[in-house]
């Protein structure tokens, strides 16, 4: 079965093995998640729950979505997201997802917001070389030489990599591992780094396709 949750990455840390090995992990606020709409075939032509993660106060949320959580019966959230699913029978409005969806040992993909960098050059954008500090280069080794362009065409070509902005964008990570779940206290410890910064909402499902 397709399934997922939202979180909120706390940071990275190490979990040590009884064998003594180092596990390099990121820690996870995952749920409590509340059901708030239940989308079906019938009605929407698909199978999906939105979940709502983190409570927000009354006067943050605007009067459409105050109906819309007044129609579901639950308290305002803070993060929506849709976790497309293949059967939501078992689930319902109002239903609570906690950490101990997923079990350890399980493979999971991460859907965050990368860390923004700015506007960054070509060699930091996208690993240019540096240009020769000598023969004649001038006094700026860093910047992003010929753009490659002549009479003919005249123009640069879209898609030309150059100078802009870095980061704050949509990344998924696939196939990393559930090393442990403490789900009294909702935590999940996931091997290896997750996109975004510490504070950052996260989407966790097991497979990359349920999450739009």
């Amino acid at each position: 079965m397709k399934k997922g949750l939202i979180g909120k990455k706390l940071g990275m840390t190490q979990i040590f093995e009884d064998n003594g090995k180092v596990i390099p992990v990121t820690i996870v606020e995952a749920g409590p998640c509340t059901v708030v709409q239940k989308k079906t075939i019938e009605n929407d032509g698909y199978e999906a729950i939105q979940l709502g993660f983190g409570d927000v106060k009354v006067q943050r949320v605007n009067k459409p979505m105050t109906g819309h959580f007044k129609k579901a019966d639950v308290a305002p959230k803070k993060v929506l997201k849709e976790i497309r699913l293949e059967d939501t029978e078992s689930i319902n409005v109002g239903d609570i997802l906690k950490a101990d969806t997923f079990e350890a040992g399980e493979k999971v993909d991460v859907v965050g917001t990368s860390k923004g960098k700015g506007t960054a050059g070509a060699i930091k954008r996208w690993n240019f070389a540096r240009l020769k500090e000598s023969h004649g280069t001038g006094p700026n080794a860093r910047h992003a030489g010929s753009l490659g362009a002549c009479s003919d065409p005249s123009r640069v070509f879209k898609g030309k990599k150059l100078a802009g902005h870095l980061g704050h964008e949509r990344v998924t990570i696939q196939n990393l591992s559930v090393v442990k779940v403490d789900a009294e206290n909702n935590l999940i410890a996931i091997k290896g780094a997750i996109p975004g910064p510490n504070g950052g909402i996260v989407v966790i499902a097991n497979t990359v396709k349920t999450v739009k």
